[in-house]
């Protein structure tokens, strides 16, 4: 957009999955102002539907959230340049013990555009066959099964709020409800 120039990207802190960096920008009126920025590298998550249309969600602790969610199988990228199908395929095994050679992108979301890059994109898979479930070392999930009818209805309750899960429910419901 026009009238917007960063005069300055510094560096607060880097993390392991985050880098924290403060932009100084000049606005459109000629102001000066100062915007956090939260650079994430990427992710993928994967709406996993079983045979008898069930969709496999985890159940972890959230630290952000100090509570339990039901999320779908999702991961950060292991570099920039990592394709997000292969991302979707390692985290679908690697948190459900499911494979599939049959995923399709759904939908891409970035999660808090005022602040974070962070992108999402949610694959579906289906043909899932059984692989080995090989989870982190600081990891611990429980894997439940789903008919998409009561994953919705959770949403509309507000007792599903990860915007991931919540998008890759409603684009698969929206797109695929009606055949499953």
């Amino acid at each position: 957009m026009e009238g917007y120039k960063r005069l300055a990207r510094t560096l607060i802190a880097k993390g392991a999955i985050i880098d924290y960096y403060q932009d100084t920008m000049q606005i459109p009126n000629g102001n000066v102002a100062k915007w956090d920025l939260i650079d994430h590298k990427g992710a993928a998550a994967v709406v996993a539907v079983r045979g008898d249309g069930r969709i496999l969600m985890v159940r972890q602790y959230r630290n952000a959230l100090e509570r339990e969610t039901l999320e779908l199988p999702a991961g950060g990228l292991n570099g920039r340049e990592e394709p997000t199908v292969r991302a979707a395929a390692r985290e679908l095994e690697e948190e459900t013990g499911y494979v599939s050679a049959n995923l399709e992108l759904l939908n891409s979301i970035y999660t808090t555009v005022a602040f974070c890059n962070e992108k999402i994109d949610i694959y579906l898979a289906r043909d899932l066959q059984p692989g080995t479930q090989h989870l982190d070392e600081d990891e611990y999930l429980n894997v439940e099964a789903w008919p998409v009818e009561e994953l919705m209805q959770m949403i509309f309750e507000g007792k599903i709020q990860d915007s991931k899960t919540i998008c890759g429910i409603l684009t698969y419901a929206a797109k695929y409800g009606q055949e499953d």
